[in-house]
C-alpha cells in the first residue's frame, strides 16, 4: 500500500467494541441471514462461509484480511469515516477495500455486504477494474456516470441463476426491507443489464429503487469494465439521464417481462414485506 493511502488508514481496535455494540451485529446478522438464504446468491453465501463470518460479534479485520488475501489478493483498510473520492478508488485500484469501522450500520454493510464478494475471483478483480476506472472518470469529468455504475451493480445489482433471480448487490444484501422487496415486490423494474443505459439512469438514495439491473453473471460484469469508457461517456455525454422510474422502448425486462410491465411474482420466494 502507498504512502498516500496508508496515511487514511487506521487500526480496527477490535477490543474497543462494547457489548452493546457486538450485541446489534448478532441481531442485525441473524436476522439477515435468515432472509438471505433463498435471496442471495451462491457466491455470497459461499463467501460468507469461506470468511468464517458469524454472529458471534464484530470479525476482527485483520483475521478477514488474511483469507481475503489468500483467495483473491484483496484486504481490508479500515478509514475512519468517508475518504476522498480519489483515494476511495485508488484504494480499490490497490485490491484494498476502504472499511469505515466507526458506525455499526457501517460496517455492518461493508462486512456482511460488500466483503463477502470479495472472496469471488471474478468479482474482485471488477472491483479493482472499477476503481482504475474511476480514477480515469474523475480526470475525464465523468464520475457521476460511473458512479451509477457501482450504484446498480456493486451496491444493488441482481444476478440470474438457474434458480431465478439473486441478490449480490451489497446494499440490498444488508438491508431487511429490501431484500425481500427486491426480488418479490411487483413494483419495481428488473431490467437486463446494459452499460449505457445504467450510466445514464439515474437513482434514489433515500428509498428502494425503482429499477434493478440483471446480470447473467459475473464475467459479463467484467467484460463490461475492459473497454475504453472514453468514447462512451462522450456518446452519452450528448443524451438525457433517464428517471430512475422510466422505462425505455429499447429495454429488456428479466424472465420475459415485456417493457413497462412489473416483474412477475415466481422470481422469488414469497414472504411479507417489512421495511427497516
Amino acid at each position: 500500500m502507498s504512502g498516500r493511502l496508508r496515511d487514511h488508514t487506521v487500526e480496527q481496535n477490535w477490543s474497543g467494541y462494547s457489548e452493546d455494540e457486538h450485541a446489534i451485529w448478532r441481531l442485525l446478522f441473524e436476522r439477515q441471514q435468515k432472509l438471505l438464504k433463498r435471496r442471495a446468491c451462491r457466491e455470497y453465501l459461499d463467501g460468507l462461509q469461506g470468511l468464517g463470518v458469524a454472529a458471534h460479534g464484530i470479525p476482527d479485520f485483520r483475521r478477514l484480511s488474511d483469507i481475503l488475501d489468500r483467495a483473491t489478493g484483496w484486504r481490508i483498510a479500515p478509514v475512519a469515516g468517508l475518504v476522498p473520492d480519489d483515494v476511495f478508488f485508488a484504494f480499490l485500484a490497490a485490491r484494498r477495500f476502504p472499511l469505515d469501522y466507526l458506525q455499526e450500520p457501517d460496517v455492518f454493510h461493508d462486512i456482511c455486504g460488500h466483503v463477502p464478494m470479495l472472496m469471488n475471483p471474478v468479482f474482485a478483480d471488477y472491483m479493482q477494474a472499477y476503481g482504475e476506472g474511476g480514477l480515469k472518470a474523475l480526470r475525464l469529468g465523468h464520475l457521476e456516470h460511473l458512479a451509477r455504475l457501482y450504484w446498480y451493480t456493486v451496491e444493488f445489482g441482481l444476478i440470474a441463476t438457474p434458480e431465478g433471480l439473486r441478490i449480490y448487490g451489497s446494499g440490498i444484501l444488508s438491508s431487511a426491507g429490501e431484500s425481500v422487496y427486491c426480488l418479490e415486490d411487483p413494483h419495481p423494474h428488473r431490467l437486463r443489464f446494459d452499460l449505457r443505459r445504467v450510466m445514464r439512469t439515474q437513482y434514489h438514495i433515500d428509498r428502494y429503487q425503482e429499477t434493478y439491473f440483471v446480470i447473467d453473471d459475473f464475467a459479463q460484469l467484467f467484460a463490461a469494465t475492459r473497454p475504453d469508457f472514453a468514447p462512451i461517456y462522450r456518446e452519452i455525454a450528448v443524451l438525457p439521464d433517464i428517471p430512475a422510474e422510466a422505462v425505455l422502448p429499447e429495454d429488456r425486462g428479466y424472465a420475459g417481462v415485456r417493457p413497462g410491465m412489473r416483474a412477475r411474482k415466481k422470481e422469488g420466494p414469497r414472504v411479507r414485506t417489512a421495511r427497516v
